[in-house]
């Protein structure tokens, strides 16, 4: 029986692992911090609204769903 819930799952949480390791050694240090993301910090705080990351991440995990399906 195959379960395509199932194998999106398995692959979603591979995906946060290798995400998971690769931030642990700093390999995503631009995340937060492309051109277009809006910061606005103030004395007592700061707003962080992270535009082209959010448009970024979309488009590889588009990419990386579109994969996973094909197999």
């Amino acid at each position: 029986m195959d379960s395509g819930a199932g194998t999106l799952l398995i692959a979603a949480g591979a995906l946060l692992i290798l995400a998971g390791i690769a931030w642990k050694f700093g390999l995503l240090g631009w995340f937060g911090h492309l051109p277009g993301d809006i910061v606005i910090k103030g004395e007592n705080y700061a707003f962080y609204f992270p535009v082209t990351t959010m448009i970024v991440l979309s488009v590889l995990l588009t990419v990386a769903m579109s994969v996973i399906r094909r197999f």
